[in-house]
């Protein structure tokens, strides 16, 4: 198929990037020496066939570390997404649902009045699923760490200036949510910020609270990081801060530590620190600890694999785990 290509140089990468213009690229940073790679590439050939006009690209990470270093890929498989020569999202893991979602949605199909295709209702369902995802929610275009419009970083600026606690919709992300959410709120430009499922304004109107002083009564104030770190680490008896899930450890320490927890019979949770930027550097202060996995037992750090293997191979474990000794 003739969008599906291999890019074996940046100059490959860079330019396979920039020739498929306003259409949709995925780039899957595989290696061959993992296996979930190969079942994803089966996936990426499916999508090629039935999205044309999208190109599909396959770039070993190991062998191009210049373009991994540039969009930080730390595991095999990741995806990026661009359109017009920007990334617009991103995908973590051998996950095949989300990223036939995510494809669909970035390669959705125009109607002749530019209006993306779909049933209005259900829209209008999901769009306030995810005004009401968090009390303060910001629809911006990019993410809070990487804003894409100058109007998007101003907004972020100003909420943490103000020490608002918000979560954030990359509209960029989803050209649905991005059409439907102006119809749904009337309001036509973005950022826009709602507070309990209202909508508060854009830009202009987030300065003049900000000025007035009425930001921090509008919108909810944000916890300190050491009082977020202590709330999570204590949200279970067992609590393991790992790379991934249970469901898909995302390097070799993590899914060496799930396979001894799992052998204990002991309940836990987990808490992927690759989905928190704020949690993944601010545990390894409040712990000391440098590196991850990171396991806690009532509040307590035990340790990471290390520890963990010394304590099983002592046959003191699942004491431990139990918060016996």
């Amino acid at each position: 198929m003739a969008n599906l290509v291999e890019a074996s140089s940046q100059q490959q990468f860079e330019d396979l990037v920039a020739r498929a213009g306003e259409c949709l690229t995925v780039v899957h940073f595989q290696a061959a020496w993992a296996p979930q790679c190969g079942h994803m590439n089966e996936v990426m050939a499916e999508l090629a066939r039935q999205h044309a006009h999208s190109t599909f690209v396959k770039l070993e990470a190991e062998e191009v570390p210049e373009v991994s270093e540039k969009y930080d890929i730390s595991s095999v498989p990741t995806f990026l997404f661009f359109k017009a020569g920007e990334k617009v999202d991103r995908l973590d893991g051998a996950h095949a649902p989300e990223l036939t979602k995510k494809v669909q949605q970035l390669a959705v199909a125009r109607s002749p009045g530019g209006a993306a295709e779909g049933g209005g209702a259900d829209l209008n369902q999901r769009l306030k699923k995810l005004i009401n995802a968090a009390p303060c929610m910001l629809f911006m275009k990019g993410a809070p760490q990487e804003p894409r419009c100058g109007f998007s970083r101003q907004i972020v600026a100003l909420l943490k200036e103000h020490d608002i606690q918000f979560s954030s919709f990359d509209i960029l992300s989803d050209e649905e949510v991005r059409q439907g959410l102006k119809t749904y709120s009337n309001w036509p430009t973005y950022p826009q910020l709602y507070v309990n499922g209202e909508l508060v304004g854009g830009l202009d109107i987030v300065k003049e609270l900000a000025e007035s002083g009425e930001l921090e009564k509008t919108c909810p104030k944000a916890v300190t990081l050491e009082h977020r770190l202590k709330t999570i680490i204590n949200q279970s008896p067992v609590m393991l801060f790992m790379k991934g899930n249970k469901e898909a450890a995302r390097c070799g320490f993590s899914r060496q530590i799930l396979e001894i927890l799992n052998g204990t019979g002991v309940d836990y949770d987990t808490f992927d620190i690759l989905q928190d930027e704020e949690v993944r550097q601010g545990l390894k202060t409040y712990s000391n600890w440098p590196t991850y996995p990171q396991l806690y037992v009532k509040g307590e750090l035990i340790g990471g694999l290390d520890i963990v293997k010394e304590l099983k191979e002592g046959g003191e474990l699942v004491s431990v785990l139990k918060g016996e000794s």
